[in-house]
């Protein structure tokens, strides 16, 4: 389940993974534009909705701006345990409900949480619409907050915390790479939440909690598909807008991550991982920010598939590492750039470390080929074009824009700003990001290391890519 996020929303965050290309198709026509209308009702609720008629479905989506950001002091994991309590029972619907109405009709539904947001989404043939509009109104408006349904869901999310972080190998790196990343943002926290805090919740915490950001002006509704836009209109207003407008204000976090003014080490242990492991991260620019676009071409040549830079270096030519990895993990306040390596048999961490950075001087130091600047951005694109190929693909492409990026006509200009970066923006970033002064290193090594150091688990246990490690954003997933 963790992961899902990334999974899902991989269209507007990811570069293409695992590809043996060394060059992709030059774009030089203008990308397709996602003709979107937007509105805001009385209660506050917005509501962006783009009419297709390609596919006889419609994806309906919920993006809630709260996030593991937002969990009380003391209790993280609230958003995600709300995740999973959003679909048991309403005023009027049963538990699990949500399942019937989408899987019973041929469609889908699920849900993520990620640091600043929790999105609900349902695929359905377009003929469901209204049912679907209903329901998540419904859940919006009238969850049943008992104290059964808090405590299932509430072990729901104690055996994923174990089997995700405990059980999995390296997954007490990804909870070591937030909390030794973050000195004073609750991104510092496990979005999952953990044991010891989830015990202590109350009932009385948790409704406390849905009151302050389950409410209409903190939701956005995208609608993609096969609807008449006058009907759709009119059926948004009978079921969302009879929600009553919250009074009180809601609160935001207005922690501001400080800058980092000297590198951190840290040396930690696992007790189920046969081979070292090395961790860099640097603080980065929000999501929104200018600099995004040159940090995710950056990414793509680092890490972009078996041709990138990161894998003919370290697994290939050196064969240090079994996996490696590195990418941009943005998020609506300060972000950071992660790389990551699994040493190979016989290898240390600390040649790990060495490979890692001298490849990151060779970025801030030698002009990117015209070439391979192009591959880079290409990849980026096809993704993200990939990925808008569905109602639903489009839908969180504009929730995106909308919720984190502060701008719905992002959806429609951030392509294009993508496709400007030159190799002079990548050299400048790397440059201004990429200092020693802002640098945390992580070395995790075997408790008990094995003596021929084989790795015992499958070739995708971290991920789809094959030669990436795992990535730590959001929980979730049902």
């Amino acid at each position: 389940m963790l992961r899902i996020f990334v999974a899902l929303i991989v269209m507007c965050t990811a570069v293409l993974a695992n590809t043996k290309m060394d060059s992709s198709p030059t774009f030089t026509q203008k990308m397709p534009k996602i003709n979107y209308r937007e509105r805001t009702l009385p209660n506050g609720l917005k509501v962006y909705t783009l009419e297709d008629h390609s596919s006889p479905t419609v994806s309906i989506q919920v993006w809630y701006h709260v996030g593991s950001k937002d969990d009380p002091n003391g209790r993280s994991g609230f958003a995600h345990l709300f995740e999973h309590m959003m679909f048991k029972s309403t005023k009027n619907m049963k538990a699990e409900m949500m399942d019937r109405l989408t899987e019973d009709v041929g469609g889908f539904n699920n849900a993520f949480t990620a640091d600043d947001v929790t999105v609900y989404f349902d695929v359905v043939p377009s003929n469901y619409l209204e049912t679907l509009l209903w329901a998540e109104a419904d859940r919006l408006g009238s969850l049943n907050i008992d104290d059964a349904n808090f405590k299932s869901e509430r072990d729901v999310v104690k055996e994923e915390y174990r089997e995700t972080y405990m059980s999995r190998p390296y997954g007490k790196l990804e909870l070591l790479i937030q909390q030794k990343s973050f000195t004073k943002h609750p991104y510092r926290r496990p979005g999952i939440g953990n044991i010891e805090e989830l015990n202590a919740a109350t009932l009385t915490d948790v409704k406390s909690f849905h009151q302050t950001f389950y409410r209409p002006d903190n939701a956005t509704l995208v609608v993609a598909g096969d609807f008449d836009q006058k009907q759709l209109d009119a059926w948004v207003d009978k079921y969302f807008g009879r929600i009553p407008k919250a009074n009180a204000p809601l609160p935001r976090v207005n922690v501001k991550e400080p800058e980092r003014t000297k590198e951190a080490r840290y040396v930690e242990y696992g007790e189920h991982e046969p081979l070292p492991a090395v961790a860099i991260s640097y603080l980065a620019p929000p999501q929104a920010s200018d600099d995004a676009f040159a940090l995710r071409v950056a990414g793509a040549i680092l890490a972009a598939g078996e041709s990138s830079r990161l894998y003919q270096s370290l697994i290939y030519r050196q064969q240090l590492a079994s996996q490696v990895d590195a990418e941009t993990d943005f998020r609506e306040d300060t972000s950071l750039f992660l790389l990551r390596a699994t040493m190979a048999s016989g290898k240390t961490a600390e040649e790990g470390e060495k490979a890692l950075l001298a490849e990151l001087k060779r970025l801030q130091t030698e002009t990117v080929s015209a070439a391979e600047l192009e591959k880079a951005k290409n990849q980026v694109i096809t993704e993200r074009l990939k990925a808008r190929e569905t109602s639903n693909g489009k839908a969180f492409a504009l929730g995106e824009a909308a919720v984190l990026l502060g701008d719905a006509n992002r959806v429609n200009t951030d392509n294009e700003r993508l496709m400007a970066v030159t190799a002079q923006d990548v050299q400048r970033v790397m440059k201004k990001y990429f200092t020693g002064t802002n640098r945390v290193v992580i070395y995790f090594l075997p408790r008990n290391p094995q003596p021929d150091g084989e790795m015992k688990m499958s070739k995708n246990e971290w991920g789809a890519g094959g030669n990436s490690a795992p990535t730590v954003q959001a929980e979730g997933g049902r």
